[in-house]
C-alpha cells in the first residue's frame, strides 16, 4: 500500500520543487477531504458519513473552507444534522451541570478555578474536526512513507538533496519523526542534510524578502527583480506553512 497510494503522490510533491513537499501534500489531502464532504458524490448525503460529521464536528477554519468551497445545500445538511447532536449533547451536559465551589483568595485572583462541566465540553468540541482528525491520520502515513522511501533506497535521498527543504513546521515533525525511524547512522547522515538545508533555505528567503523591499526604493527601480516577487508569499509558507496566494478553493461541479 505504501508503494501504491503514499508513494506517487509524495514524489509529485518533490517534483513540484516548492518551498515544502509537506505543504503540498497537505493542501492536496485537505482538498480531497473538501471534495468528500461536499463535492458532487455527495457524501453528505450517506448516513454513515453524515454520523461521522455529526459527531467530529469542524473546526472554524475548516467551517470558513466548507463556505467557501460552496454548496449551500450540502452545508445546510451538514448543519441540520449536526445542530441535532449538538442539542441533545447540551441536555445531557445541563441535566449533569452543577456549579464548581471556588474560594475567596482564587476568586479575587481569578486563578485555579477548574473547569467546570459545560466548559470542558465546549473544549472537548473545539478541539474536534472531522477534516483535521483525517488529515492528521493521512498525514501520519505520509511520514510514513517518506522514511520508508529514505530508508529503502537512494531516489528519496536524491529528490530531499534537490529540494528547497521543509517549512519550518513540517520541519519540526521530520526532525521529530527521524528520532525513532532512522539508525544512529542513518541520523548522522539525514541531520547534516536538513539541517544545512534549512539554514541555507531560509536564508534565501530572508534574502529574496529584503530584496523585494530593497526593489521599492526608487534608486532599484530598473533593478532586477531576482526571485522576489512571490517573496511575501513565501515568505509566510517558510515559517508557517500552507499557501497564502491560493485562491479560494471552490467545488468544480
Amino acid at each position: 500500500m505504501k508503494e501504491t497510494l503514499y508513494t506517487i503522490p509524495l514524489t509529485d510533491a518533490f517534483n513540484a520543487h516548492d518551498e515544502c513537499p509537506f505543504c503540498y501534500v497537505e493542501r492536496e489531502v485537505e482538498r480531497d477531504l473538501l471534495d468528500l464532504v461536499l463535492g458532487s458524490s455527495a457524501s453528505y448525503m450517506e448516513s454513515d458519513m453524515r454520523e461521522m460529521t455529526d459527531k467530529a464536528g469542524f473546526c472554524r477554519t475548516h467551517f470558513k473552507k466548507m463556505f467557501d468551497y460552496g454548496n449551500a445545500l450540502g452545508n445546510a445538511w451538514i448543519l441540520k444534522t449536526h445542530y441535532l447532536q449538538m442539542q441533545k449533547e447540551l441536555e445531557g451536559q445541563i441535566k449533569m451541570f452543577a456549579p464548581g465551589k471556588v474560594s475567596l483568595m482564587n476568586r479575587i485572583k481569578k486563578s485555579d478555578a477548574p473547569d467546570n462541566t459545560i466548559s470542558s465540553w465546549v473544549k472537548e468540541k473545539e478541539a474536534s474536526c472531522y477534516i483535521c482528525n483525517n488529515f492528521a491520520k493521512t498525514y501520519e502515513r505520509y511520514l510514513d512513507t517518506f522514511f520508508f522511501m529514505y530508508k529503502k533506497d537512494g531516489e528519496m535521498r536524491k529528490m530531499l538533496e534537490a529540494s528547497k527543504g521543509f517549512c519550518l513546521h513540517h520541519f519540526g515533525d521530520v526532525c521529530q519523526r527521524a528520532q525513532y525511524e532512522l539508525s544512529d547512522k542513518q541520523k548522522d547522515e539525514f541531520y547534516e542534510l536538513i539541517l544545512r538545508q534549512m539554514s541555507e533555505n531560509l536564508k534565501r528567503v530572508g534574502e529574496d524578502v529584503a530584496w523585494l523591499i530593497e526593489k521599492y526604493d526608487y534608486r532599484n527601480k530598473d533593478a532586477d527583480w531576482k526571485n522576489s516577487k512571490d517573496a511575501v508569499q513565501r515568505g509566510m509558507q517558510k515559517l508557517r506553512g500552507g499557501y497564502p496566494a491560493d485562491p479560494v478553493y471552490q467545488q468544480s461541479k
